[in-house]
């Protein structure tokens, strides 16, 4: 009977040791067997086209073409470098682009990973994706079209960050900074030292499938970032979503979120001596009223300017007296 027993235990172990091996099995190897598409048809450069025609143009920077629209006269004294938020484009100038041009020359670029720039899967230097390699790509739109001109960098949200840490890092190069509801205070993303985890092989085959679900929840953020709700018609989704498109922009977007994106901006704010506008909707939601009262407080030369009854998008929502804080500062600051 004991040695019944014994081969009843023996067999109970080599089942569970198949049993935690088939698991192990299915957990190292399984991932791999889910197809990963886009549901992208287009490649960039014809969804730029089908958007905005030959408005459209594209510089290379950082092995990818980065796409930019253009306003105002090239041979102003003034360049104007606009960078937008997460999740948006160049349409979400739409409505200020034209009028900005008045102050000076304008470019708007779509940032890596969205928008009509083009999302390479493979690079030869700096990750474009990275914070670092957007600031990389500012300073080489700075040398394309701000060379003998003042230089005003403004930045919506993420956008804002971001220009907010070029000019701490080249103070000498931006005569005037404007900050749109900036994320500095309230920035996004997973942690750079926990990103190593988004290149486990398994992990990173199923990536752009798992965050393929932007394409409804970015309508949600696009929803909370609006204070009249009725402003968000489906014209607006249209031109949020267009870029969805493209082909492979999953895998651009898993990029993104796996690349570093902390630039520490927020620990750096003195450096920030040019003049600065901030500006927010007191109906932030995404970023709040007050992170943006806080650091127009921290700053040690800057206007505060506060847009009632308005959300995350003053440019989009409240677009009149978002030119008029902008041309007023501007003006002002000659």
């Amino acid at each position: 009977m004991a040695r019944f027993g014994n081969l009843v235990i023996s067999d109970m172990k080599l089942r569970t040791k198949i049993v935690l091996g088939s698991i192990l099995s299915l957990l190292l190897v399984g991932p791999f067997l889910i197809p990963v598409n886009s549901s992208g048809t287009q490649d960039n450069v014809a969804a730029a086209n089908a958007q905005f025609g030959d408005r459209s143009k594209f510089v290379t920077v950082l092995d990818h073409d980065v796409h930019y629209l253009t306003a105002g006269d090239s041979n102003s004294d003034r360049l104007i470098l606009l960078l937008h938020g997460f999740g948006a484009n160049v349409s979400t100038w739409d409505a200020v682009l034209e009028e900005l041009g008045a102050a000076g020359f304008v470019v708007a670029y779509d940032r890596a990973a969205f928008g009509f720039s083009e999302r390479p899967e493979s690079w030869s230097g700096t990750n474009p994706y990275s914070s670092e390699g957007q600031l990389e790509v500012i300073q080489a739109l700075f040398d394309k079209f701000g060379a003998g001109k003042e230089v005003v960098i403004l930045g919506h949200s993420a956008g804002g960050n971001l220009a907010a840490a070029f000019a701490a890092k080249h103070p000498d190069q931006v005569d005037q900074l404007v900050l749109l509801d900036p994320a500095i205070f309230t920035s996004g993303g997973t942690p750079d030292w926990l990103t190593w985890i988004y290149d486990i092989p398994q992990l990173n085959h199923v990536g752009p499938a798992l965050v393929s679900s932007i394409a409804t929840s970015g309508l949600d953020l696009l929803d909370r970032s609006y204070f009249d709700k009725s402003l968000v018609t489906d014209e607006l989704k249209a031109k949020y979503t267009a870029p969805l498109k493209i082909k492979g922009w999953e895998k651009a977007f898993w990029n993104f979120n796996k690349a570093p994106r902390t630039t520490g901006i927020e620990k750096n704010l003195a450096a920030l001596s040019m003049p600065t506008l901030v500006i927010t909707g007191d109906k932030d939601e995404v970023v709040a009223t007050a992170d943006s009262v806080r650091l127009a407080g921290e700053l040690p030369n800057a206007q505060l300017v506060v847009i009632e009854n308005c959300g995350h998008l003053p440019n989009e929502e409240k677009p009149q007296e978002f030119l008029t804080a902008v041309a007023a500062f501007l003006f002002a600051n000659q």
